[in-house]
């Protein structure tokens, strides 16, 4: 009884356990084992059950930051805790393996949920009442055409040809003006104002007889920036434009912010971390005079139809992955569901044609065309696309680089870890140590990144931080290296010299170092 349930203990939070040398301890190992995690023992009770009373004091020490950068951490190597990827990590497919220490008989619901959101979809009336209702406005026939693999989607490739993969696409909104817009900004039950005639977001394609809303143009103009050691580096500046729209002209002060789909890896280790954890780190004063002033986006919870915390999105605009979900389906394919029953997808009242076309409501899916079922089964595949092991992060130049990584200032928004708490139905995501480096939180990143377009609580120049974990792999799986929100960032170093506002110190630091502790820091951001 003893060894199964100290295999259990493991399985819930493994960087507490170590590598066992053989399976059966002798009592004095057995000894000074438990004298060595001494200090871990109440995690170890508590999380057996659940991250509750008694544990609270162990969660912070989990938690802190690294002293020592001569080894690796426990648990480092695998940083969705217990739910890492067991699949390789070498292939295009690095991103869509299931949560490692999931039961199996969830696999056949995650392989389900996957074969939805790869399904390709058609207009309304079609021959299965299963698949019809795209559109009639649209970026993408399927969620898989924009999170390619699982990843990282990109901007158009090549200049004056729309964005094949159509994994780019534009939001839009509107300052408020009337009392009652401005009413539901304050209460959070918007986070913007939707564009008169094309809605929260542009829809480059359409379903046969109706045209499309426009297209995403793109021109880049190149800015040098000299390092330490003479080497310079070009950054791309883009401009943003809309041409051919369809529907008569935008509104004089539309405000634009392209965005590209982000990675779908360790979204349900995300939304399980305790909010308390994130709170945490909220400093939007700057009380501490750190010059880092991480704040929460409070957004209207869609479930549970009260204001929340914000997680998701380049802005945590979202709460949820099963409202991210269902905001996608209706404005990405023009999908009703239960949680946004709107067939039209995101057609506005100057769209009439669009609202008055055939839709694919469907009383044997709950009269909405991505019916509970299928929903629930393509949420469950989005929370538990699972994060990859690390590579090499033993690795003397590695190490080296995450030393310098903490040491300039980036882990003070790139915050290494959490722990989880009880994600409901879910016991495998539930209380393990990860290593996402995010704080979840908005931070100001100066004008050089901003959109000008204010989202809920977050200002027209502040983001969320972006997850770093799996980054390395982005080549690997999705065959380019464009990072940042829009994609102008053809490599780490570029996305790093980006950073302004909160990031300028940290940004100054790194292209003041010798070019070999560059490709040192480079190299542990690639391991993650």
């Amino acid at each position: 009884m003893r060894a199964n349930r100290s295999k259990s203990r493991c399985r819930v939070v493994p960087a507490l356990c170590g590598a066992s040398p053989k399976p059966t301890l002798s009592r004095k190992l057995s000894l000074a084992a438990l004298i060595l995690l001494g200090g871990s023992l109440p995690l170890i009770a508590g999380a057996w059950e659940s991250l509750g009373a008694g544990t609270d004091a162990s969660v912070p020490g989990l938690m802190k930051p690294a002293t020592d950068f001569s080894k690796i951490e426990d648990g480092e190597d695998k940083p969705g805790g217990g739910a890492t990827s067991k699949a390789s990590v070498t292939n295009a497919n690095a991103f869509s393996a299931s949560s490692g220490n999931m039961d199996f008989k969830r696999e056949l619901d995650f392989k389900i949920g996957n074969a939805i959101f790869r399904k390709n979809w058609v207009s309304a009336p079609a021959s299965t009442d299963a698949s019809d209702g795209l559109g009639p406005l649209f970026n993408s026939r399927a969620c898989q055409n924009c999170h390619l693999k699982d990843g990282r989607g990109h901007p158009p490739l090549t200049k004056g040809i729309p964005d094949d993969s159509h994994s780019m696409l534009m939001r839009l909104s509107v300052p408020a003006k009337t009392d009652e817009e401005k009413a539901k900004l304050a209460s959070h039950r918007l986070n913007s104002i939707p564009e008169p005639t094309y809605g929260g977001q542009l829809q480059d394609l359409s379903i046969q007889g109706h045209k499309a809303e426009g297209q995403i143009n793109i021109d880049y103009k190149e800015k040098a920036v000299k390092l330490a050691g003479g080497e310079t580096v070009h950054l791309r500046v883009p401009g943003y434009s809309i041409v051919d729209l369809g529907y008569g002209p935008l509104a004089p002060d539309t405000m634009m912010s392209p965005r590209v789909a982000p990675p779908m890896i360790g979204l349900g280790l995300l939304e399980a971390v305790p909010e308390e954890q994130i709170l945490a780190n909220a400093d939007p004063g700057d009380a501490d005079q750190d010059g880092i002033s991480g704040k929460p986006n409070q957004v209207w919870s869609r479930e549970q139809n009260k204001v929340v915390l914000g997680r998701f999105g380049w802005k945590a605009g979202v709460p949820s992955i099963n409202q991210q979900a269902a905001e996608a389906a209706n404005g990405d394919i023009g999908l009703s569901t239960m949680m946004i029953p709107a067939p039209s997808g995101d057609c506005t009242e100057k769209e009439k044609d669009c609202l008055d076309a055939p839709n694919g409501n469907s009383p044997q899916y709950q009269d909405v065309e991505l019916g509970d079922d299928l929903f629930k089964l393509v949420a469950f595949y989005s929370h538990n696309l699972a994060v990859p092991p690390r590579r090499d992060p033993a690795d003397p130049k590695v190490l080296k680089g995450k030393e310098l990584f903490s040491s300039i200032g980036c882990a003070s928004c790139h915050r290494p870890k959490f722990v989880t708490g009880e994600a409901p139905g879910q016991p495998h995501l539930s209380h393990q140590l990860i290593w996402p480096y995010t704080d979840l939180l908005l931070h100001d990143m100066g004008e050089g990144l901003a959109d000008n377009r204010p989202d809920g609580e977050a200002s027209g120049s502040e983001w969320r931080t972006a997850p770093l974990w799996g980054i390395g792999l982005t080549e690997t799986v999705n065959g380019h290296t464009l990072f940042l929100h829009d994609g102008r960032a053809r490599s780490l170093t570029e996305a790093i010299l980006w950073h302004g506002g909160e990031g300028q110190p940290s940004r100054d630091k790194f292209a003041k170092l010798s070019k070999e502790d560059r490709e040192r820091l480079i190299a542990f951001v690639s391991s993650l």
